[in-house]
């Protein structure tokens, strides 16, 4: 099967500020848009922000791997090169992590570089990468004959 791209619609309480942050800080290039939802690209997948000014993030968290994680909260996986770039573009528009761009699961099977940090409407959101894209759906580590 070919991977298609999702589509996601998700609330935010001010479009000038997501506009700003999926644009500008996240590079999203923007498609169609109306003065009540922007569609954004988002690494090829299609999002959809919705304006609800009453939007409120949920602050729920589930323990990870020593880490408190958002839930619910969305993102993509991405390429390592692709993963780092976005790290330093989101650090250098001064956005501040949720949990700090970092490898979990060290030596274990769905090793992978993850961050987390949340939009101006509170909404969490997620990018990570394997070095091992095997290791996305891993439950066990695969012995490599020496």
């Amino acid at each position: 099967m070919t991977l298609r791209p999702f589509h996601l619609a998700f609330p935010v309480h001010d479009l000038d500020a997501a506009r700003a942050f999926y644009g500008g800080v996240l590079g999203c290039g923007e498609g169609r848009s109306s003065d009540s939802w922007i569609d954004f690209d988002l690494f090829g997948h299609q999002i959809v922000a919705h304006l609800d000014p009453s939007a409120r993030a949920v602050a729920v968290e589930n323990a990870v791997d020593g880490h408190h994680v958002p839930v619910p909260h969305f993102g993509v996986v991405l390429r390592m090169e692709d993963w780092e770039t976005l790290a330093e573009r989101v650090r250098a528009a001064g956005v501040r992590f949720g949990i700090e761009p970092h490898v979990r699961f060290k030596g274990q099977a769905g090793e992978q570089a993850t961050m987390f940090f949340l939009d101006p409407s509170g909404n969490a959101l997620e990018f990570k990468a394997f070095a091992d894209d095997a290791m996305i759906f891993a439950t066990e580590l695969k012995k490599v004959a020496a």
